[in-house]
């Protein structure tokens, strides 16, 4: 068996434009430190096996035909095939997977497994490594045509592209990502778990994914990039709420880009009020134990918070002002950096 190699990817927040990436819009996500790690050793087999460590499963499969699995699985044996069918020539490999990234939280634990098993397979093969917008579309693939979520882009370049104290604006029309700095300057990002689990491809994402596409349809354009919002009374509802959610959400992405330029944390926070409004109200992806949540973060004086990742569920996302006392399940996240090999063997 080869000398093992090391790869860690991050997890994600995604500081305001959700719902966005599919539709060609903009985003401000930034990797956080928390994220998943993938040991890999070529065995010079034609097998792949794999070690969940966290959850102590397991799994095998034949490295010319994987197929898919359950759960977990999929994302390793749809990773397989996407890399082999993008000329990557793997080897027989053993991995180990661990993280402290929580799943179905809302934070992307699973472009996470998908970036860090990629970069190790890559790496213990000793293969050429890819473009890192390549690989987050390869990545988004395996999300999309193996596990069934038609997500976008947004978690696989924050992973691949973050830096430490730097948010991303990203364009998903041109896919261009731009650096911007983040000076907390005494204030705290939280995450806080609203308790209840979601899983993008079982909820209600896959659907307001279509229902973008059919407004799209009617108003006869490429993307909801082109929408605006003197188009709304040409849909019927929800459709014309759904672009809605979508135009603002653009402008406000922006508007907390300028936000970010003059130190304005107060600004930065009603925008993220306003988000949460949006995604309630007009993208409907909101629960219960969400709104409690976000409640519980105002209540501790967060400038603003709201709904973090597709919805229905998993973590909320708050800006705490210098002095404010998080909920005590509140976990702290700072902008990190981005995923990469941490060991490779020697030539």
């Amino acid at each position: 068996m080869g000398a093992a190699v090391t790869a860690f990817a991050p997890g994600r927040i995604n500081l305001i434009g959700e719902h966005t990436d599919y539709n060609h819009g903009l985003a401000l996500p930034c990797a956080i430190e928390e994220g998943v790690t993938v040991e890999a050793a070529a065995t010079g087999e034609r097998r792949i096996e794999v070690l969940a460590v966290d959850l102590d499963e397991r799994d095998s499969f034949e490295l010319d035909s994987p197929d898919k699995g359950d759960g977990w699985r999929t994302y390793v044996r749809g990773l397989v095939a996407e890399l082999a069918r993008a000329g990557v020539e793997l080897t027989g490999t053993r991995l180990r997977i661990a993280g402290d990234v929580p799943r179905g939280a809302g934070l992307s634990s699973s472009a996470a497994l998908e970036v860090a098993a990629a970069l190790a397979l890559i790496a213990a093969a000793q293969a050429p490594e890819l473009d890192r917008t390549e690989l987050a579309k390869l990545c988004s693939r395996v999300e999309n045509e193996w596990v069934g979520a038609q997500t976008g882009l947004l978690d696989q370049l924050a992973s691949l592209c973050g830096e430490e104290d730097h948010v991303l604006l990203i364009d998903f029309r041109s896919l261009e990502v731009t650096p911007i700095e983040f000076e907390l300057a005494g204030h705290q990002l939280v995450t806080l778990d609203s308790g209840e689990q979601h899983a993008n491809a079982a909820s209600g994402y896959n659907e307001r994914r279509a229902q973008c596409a059919e407004a799209c349809r009617i108003l006869g354009i490429d993307s909801l990039r082109e929408a605006t919002l003197d188009q709304l009374g040409q849909l019927p509802d929800p459709l014309d709420r759904r672009v809605r959610h979508v135009v603002s959400s653009n402008e406000r992405v922006l508007e907390a880009v300028k936000a970010l330029e003059r130190g304005d944390h107060a600004q930065l926070g009603r925008l993220l009020d306003a988000s949460h409004a949006s995604l309630r109200d007009d993208y409907e992806v909101s629960t219960p134990a969400v709104e409690a949540a976000v409640g519980r973060l105002k209540d501790a004086g967060a400038l603003g918070a709201r709904i973090m990742g597709g919805g229905f569920g998993g973590h909320v996302l708050g800006l705490l002002p210098p002095g404010a006392r998080a909920p005590e399940d509140a976990v702290s996240v700072r902008p990190g950096a981005g995923a990469r090999v941490l060991s490779r063997p020697s030539a």
